[in-house]
């Protein structure tokens, strides 16, 4: 690979293909592979798809697992692991998904590593606007600093391997009570007799409202839950690893078992892979062929 350094995209979904995009527009030879064979050609001249992993390996820097769950990350570490061993320059390995702190400090006895929270949307991916919270020793941060920077708008070394994990589950937990408190009030609002629409344009002028309940409410007063910003499903596996990490950690956080519930109910009725403000719709009760 040439370039501003090579970089191998691992998952090419909604945020690792703008990643990718990403990477490519700032000068970097990119190479991306995906498990779902077909899925990893992310549309730019800049970024080349590969039948396999180690291919995609090739004389990478830096190599990018954008995954959506531990099971996903375990499964990819297992097939590149022997590929970066192998390596006469072994690259350093990302971590993006959100997955459990102890499998990313697990996984790091396999491969060179650093755990990268992501905050943001895949449009944010692509214009180099995320924020990143970075997990692992300083010396590999400060390697990766220039990619990171490519990337994002805010990068933060917030600790030792896993902290990043640990820091964006914290965050994804708040955004996921506050996607149950918004539906609940519309739920209530319209068994009220209120106009939902109206209710929730009045939160999301109040101040009442964060910036990301103002964005959702605007889904949930639409009925618009397809072509998903952050699938119903993933945030229900991030709250479900939330209430993993308090039952090892003691706290007790009734309100992330509550909401938990909830969205397993949601991803029952069917709406796992719509937008995580179908909740509000989940609420209704039944699953999307009902509305």
């Amino acid at each position: 690979m040439s370039g501003r350094g090579g970089a191998a995209v691992l998952g090419t979904g909604a945020m690792g293909s703008g990643i990718a995009v990403r990477l490519a527009e700032a000068g970097r030879a990119v190479r991306t592979w995906n498990r779902t064979a077909g899925r990893a050609d992310v549309g730019h001249p800049g970024a080349e798809p590969c039948e396999t992993p180690e291919k995609a390996l090739a004389g990478a820097d830096h190599v990018l697992l954008v995954l959506s769950d531990d099971r996903a990350l375990r499964e990819v570490v297992g097939v590149v692991a022997g590929a970066v061993a192998e390596a006469d320059r072994p690259p350093l390995v990302l971590a993006l998904g959100t997955v459990a702190s102890a499998t990313v400090r697990d996984l790091a006895t396999r491969v060179p590593l650093l755990d990268v929270g992501m905050l943001g949307n895949p449009m944010h991916a692509r214009t180099g606007d995320l924020r990143l919270y970075v997990g692992g020793d300083a010396d590999r941060v400060e390697a990766a600093r220039p990619l990171l920077d490519d990337l994002g708008k805010d990068v933060r070394h917030v600790g030792p391997l896993g902290a990043g994990m640990d820091l964006k589950l914290a965050l994804n937990l708040l955004m996921g009570l506050e996607m149950q408190a918004l539906a609940e009030v519309a739920a209530l609002a319209g068994r009220l007799g209120l106009d939902r629409r109206s209710v929730l344009e009045i939160v999301g002028g109040s101040g009442f409202a964060s910036p990301v309940m103002r964005f959702k409410g605007t889904r949930m007063a639409a009925g618009r839950y397809g072509d998903p910003d952050f699938r119903l499903a993933l945030m229900t596996k991030d709250l479900g690893l939330a209430a993993a990490a308090a039952d090892a950690a003691g706290p007790a956080l009734p309100m992330t078992g509550a909401a938990l519930r909830s969205h397993e109910a949601a991803c029952a009725d069917g709406w796992g892979d719509h937008d995580c403000a179908a909740i509000a719709a989940a609420l209704d009760g039944g699953g999307p062929g009902d509305h």
